[in-house]
């Protein structure tokens, strides 16, 4: 795909990066849709060039602009501000710093909302507010996602607090497509801050970034001089925002459309659910094959076993992983993302441990942080928002201890959690993959139906530390797992969860494929009775399963 560049000399065959300041040739750098081939420096693009770059072609159908002069308090500096209006739509052609369409990306519907820096910075005044606005009122008529593509240098100061008032206008519009469950989704370039960061920007359900954009609430010449120091060469730059949990990916602009295609279908029309598979799910125990409760354990930490992420690829079609809490941290040590299992469009959670050293260590072992579990809470509800089954994948010995984790609220977070699910109005499938410990296991298990692995165990606490406790002998950690029943099978005769999946001969490490088609058939078999049923009764079943548990102990 080329993009014509806009303002430039045609006759001239170099020009010079804005990134890394080396010469390139133009041609290239229209073939590479502006992106140096050097340094990967995405320039800007104007807002007609963002349409043509996302949009399929012939697509785009554009709404009607806010044609009106608003100059509420006479604004004058060196010029009135009328005079720069007019200059700004001149030398753009547009009549405002943002351009608003119908359109498709491959074949999928979308209104999208596409804003030029090139019209006085993108700044946030009165008439961008309102065709922000419009756009989200489309969607909403529509029923079909919105598409914010941001570029801004914050508030347009000569409308005063009019143009204030337009970060609550187009956040309540932004509310009115969540009360809808209609997808949204926002594309930040570079650069986006003040009014339209601390506003529609950041508030979508998935948030994009091209590599190198910032996004802020204030500059960083700004803060640097407010605070009297040095801030990190890259603060506030897509990969800033990405480690620090604020965003959940980073896309090179030609990968832009595929990725909003994928995203896009989750705003589709429902399917229904894949057919049930008989015998996917045991729910005899006798059926199962009687296993000393450490061997359980000793194949359940087995590092061959299949991870979550193994599990996605080997599952769903056109799965993206989101990242991030939204507030501060992206927890390696649990993933998520959205994809289609059968067709059917589902959000995926787990654990995540790795399968060596180098991978444990950068998973925490699996152990989720306070922030960790504050990234299942989002993705739920942006799950429970679009209608999407929820499934989720328990493998962890525990969450993370610590000062740090204590100091960020670990139990609370915990807690929400186990709030949260129970109240959720989709259906939700939670398996046992391999070890589940504690609270950090119980914290994605709040589920219609909990399944587990035939080789995974699941407990109150390590069979390590219950031995050290209460026989003060960590070597007694046999003696302790058999006492605390920790295996599927005593596991689904207890009544504590609702069935097992077989796993290969040997365990789930010998073959993971195979074992990924028994979890396949487990999964899709629950859902194939969840679907159907109506979200405030599966609420009514979900509370009345969990008030159950341990009734029998005051008759």
């Amino acid at each position: 795909m080329s993009l014509a560049i806009e303002g430039q000399v045609t006759d001239a065959d170099w020009l010079i990066c804005s990134g890394c300041r080396s010469l390139v040739y133009r041609r290239r750098f229209a073939d590479d849709l502006h992106v140096c081939p050097s340094c990967g420096h995405h320039d800007r693009l104007s807002a007609p060039q963002r349409l043509a770059l996302l949009l399929d072609e012939g697509s785009a159908v554009l709404l009607d602009p806010v044609p009106a002069v608003f100059d509420p308090l006479e604004f004058t500096d060196s010029r009135p501000y009328p005079d720069r209006l007019r200059e700004a739509h001149e030398t753009t052609g547009l009549s405002e710093a943002v351009v608003c369409a119908r359109g498709t990306v491959r074949g999928r519907p979308v209104v999208a909302a596409v804003m030029d820096f090139r019209f006085l910075g993108g700044s946030l005044g009165s008439a961008t507010g309102e065709l922000i606005v419009r756009a989200a009122e489309t969607a909403l008529a529509e029923r079909v996602p919105l598409l914010l593509v941001t570029a801004s240098g914050g508030a347009r100061m000569q409308e005063g607090l009019f143009s204030l008032m337009q970060m609550a206008k187009t956040s309540q519009a932004m509310a009115e497509l969540d009360e809808a469950g209609i997808l949204t989704i926002t594309l930040v370039t570079d650069p986006t801050y003040g009014g339209v960061a601390a506003s529609f920007t950041t508030l979508p359900d998935i948030m994009i970034a091209e590599p190198g954009a910032r996004l802020g609430f204030a500059g960083r010449r700004v803060i640097e001089q407010t605070i009297g120091q040095t801030l990190p060469a890259d603060f506030q730059t897509a990969e800033f925002l990405l480690a620090h949990g604020l965003i959940d990916m980073i896309q090179p602009r030609r990968q832009l459309r595929d990725t909003l295609a994928r995203l896009l279908s989750l705003g589709g029309p429902r399917e229904p659910a894949p057919a049930a598979v008989v015998g996917a799910i045991v729910t005899d125990p006798a059926l199962l094959r009687p296993r000393e409760a450490w061997t359980a354990v000793r194949l359940a930490r087995e590092l061959g076993r299949p991870t979550t992420l193994d599990y996605a690829g080997y599952l769903l079609d056109g799965f993206v992983e989101l990242h991030g809490d939204r507030m501060s941290a992206d927890c390696p040590a649990i993933v998520g993302g959205v994809g289609r299992l059968d067709g059917l469009p589902i959000m995926l959670i787990g654990h995540q441990k790795g399968h060596g050293t180098h991978e444990l260590i950068a998973r925490n072992f699996g152990r989720a942080t306070p922030e960790g579990h504050r990234k299942v809470a989002r993705l739920m509800r942006t799950a429970a928002k679009l209608g999407l089954p929820i499934v989720t994948f328990i493998d962890t010995q525990g969450a993370e201890p610590g000062l740090r984790a204590e100091e960020n609220g670990q139990a609370v977070a915990i807690a929400e959690n186990l709030r949260l699910m129970s109240g959720l109005p989709v259906p939700v499938v939670a398996v046992v993959t391999g070890e589940g410990g504690s609270g950090g296991a119980l914290a994605l298990g709040v589920a219609d139906r909990v399944l587990a692995c035939e080789n995974a165990v699941y407990s109150i606490i390590s069979p390590e530390g219950c031995a050290a406790i209460l026989w003060r002998d960590a070597a007694e950690a046999p003696r302790a797992a058999a006492a605390l029943r920790v295996d599927a099978r005593e596991l689904l005769r207890l009544g504590l969860i609702d069935g097992v999946v077989p796993e290969p001969d040997g365990g789930a490490h010998t073959d993971p494929a195979r074992a990924a088609a028994h979890l396949r058939a487990a999964i899709t078999s629950a859902l194939a009775e969840l679907v159907p049923v109506d979200g405030a009764q599966l609420v009514r079943d979900r509370r009345a399963k969990f008030r159950r548990h341990g009734a029998q102990a005051c008759p």
